[in-house]
């Protein structure tokens, strides 16, 4: 028997907290002619809201931001450069904005292990888009969400990537990675813990 989807509770968290339990953890993605991907998680990046200068919600909820105040459990999805999608989950308590972007996975049962290297190709590879945005991902019947089958892997931290605008906030710790995992983005001398 499958697992079942990660609940409600685990996201609503603290951001750092939910962005650290993601790793290891398992995507499943069933696409609409009803094939399944699963993939597993190995980088994250935690973004913490009206706290953080890097987050979509530094200035409070607007039309882009305002599903990162909740309810948790949500997919936020965005485009940046006009052409890559990239997927977080909302967390924290409602009314409290907090997501997690899903920076890498490694692509189970495919044995190009960069596939899904990079929150683009991520998305590209398991068909997220914008049409995604507010999906909720604890319930067994949608068309992404996220188990749990018991897998622990080493954690490593960095500065998130490509936030250099976001001034002190950008050196802050919030990159959670598996060390020298194949699929993990970023220079290499960022792949390492």
């Amino acid at each position: 028997m499958a697992p079942p989807p990660l609940p409600r509770a685990f996201y609503a968290r603290p951001t750092e907290q939910v962005a650290a339990d993601l790793l290891g953890k398992i995507i499943v993605r069933t696409c609409d002619n009803g094939s399944v991907q699963r993939a597993r998680i190995v980088e994250v990046e935690a973004y913490l809201g009206t706290r953080d200068r890097a987050s979509h919600a530094r200035n409070g909820p607007t039309s882009r931001s305002a599903i990162m105040f909740g309810p948790p459990g949500h997919l936020y999805v965005y485009l940046i450069y006009g052409m890559h999608h990239c997927m977080n989950f909302v967390c924290e308590a409602d009314g409290i904005a907090g997501a997690v972007l899903i920076r890498a996975a490694e692509p189970l049962g495919d044995p190009d292990p960069v596939a899904m290297r990079g929150p683009g190709k991520l998305c590209r590879s398991l068909n997220v888009t914008l049409s995604h945005k507010g999906l909720d991902v604890t319930s067994p019947k949608a068309a992404l969400y996220v188990v749990d089958d018991g897998v622990v892997l080493r954690v490593a931290r960095s500065a998130r990537i490509g936030v250099d605008h976001a001034g002190a906030a950008a050196r802050r710790r919030l990159r959670f990675f598996v060390p020298h995992h194949p699929s993990v983005s970023g220079p290499v001398s960022l792949r390492r813990g």
